[in-house]
């Protein structure tokens, strides 16, 4: 009898110190019940305009989901500009609408209802315009195009590594509170997103990545603790990534280094 009941008092007590990030961010949190109306949608100035901007670019962005889901996860985009183009296209999935995934000319560093974006990748030039052709493959051949599941997925991070994987020049780690990063779209193995590494994974609710990028994850029901040797890391579910260094894309590729928000925030 003590064996089961031991057993059962140490799987609660992981639960609860997964659950622990979580209800911190809540705490902290200052969500007030806003309506997704009123939610801010403004641009963070992120972005070079693209009419004083010839070279095409492309870049990753991540910010907190809406409402209470903001306390567990982010939600993440593409945006594209080709060579000479006067606008942005935004690529990204959705719950709402007839068709999950959405490429829409747009703004592409706009709040994610109240929630400031994080850039996560910045690709210009020559580089970004081979980006373009192979993310708009791989955006067409998305097997859950019509699909969504907020959690553990396929939703908009389910979406986003997807054509991270497909697209080579795309070496990009996404924050271990993306849910839904790890729902793999055919078998229990795959490349990490960022392709230096490799994960298991059941339907999203278990699995372990290994990589050099994203580090070591751990998922248990869509929530990632795990460490990143490399940014001298810890990252924890709600919370996200605390250490020393930038864990995102690296900067040498970058055109610019700008100032942006965490997406660890609270807010």
């Amino acid at each position: 009898m003590m064996k089961p009941l031991r057993w059962f008092i140490r799987t609660t007590a992981f639960l609860l110190v997964l659950l622990a990030g979580p209800a911190l961010i809540t705490a902290c949190s200052s969500h007030s019940g806003q309506s997704w109306r009123d939610a801010d949608r403004s641009s963070a100035g992120i972005a070079p305009l693209p009419g004083q901007t010839e070279e095409a670019i492309v870049q990753v962005y991540g910010a907190r989901a809406y409402n209470w889901r903001g306390n567990f996860a982010v939600h993440t985009w593409i945006a594209t500009k080709v060579r000479g183009a006067s606008t942005y296209e935004v690529h990204d999935v959705t719950g709402w609408g007839y068709e999950a995934v959405r490429s829409r000319p747009g703004k592409p560093d706009t709040a994610w209802y109240g929630n400031p974006p994080m850039l996560l990748a910045d690709l210009r030039g020559e580089k970004a315009g081979a980006a373009i052709i192979n993310i708009r493959t791989a955006i067409d051949a998305y097997p859950f195009a019509n699909e969504y599941k907020a959690w553990p997925g396929p939703n908009s991070n389910t979406f986003v590594a997807w054509v991270i994987r497909q697209v080579p020049e795309l070496n990009v780690a996404l924050p271990n509170i993306a849910i839904g990063k790890d729902y793999l779209a055919d078998g229990v193995f795959a490349k990490a997103p960022s392709g230096s590494g490799y994960q298991f994974s059941l339907n999203g609710y278990f699995g372990l990545m290994a990589s050099f990028r994203e580090g070591v994850e751990l998922n248990i029901l869509g929530l990632n603790i795990g460490v990143d040797p490399r940014a001298l890391a810890v990252k924890l579910p709600g919370i996200g990534h605390i250490g020393l260094r930038d864990p995102w894309m690296d900067r040498s590729t970058w055109h610019t280094a700008p100032v942006m928000e965490q997406v660890s925030d609270a807010d």
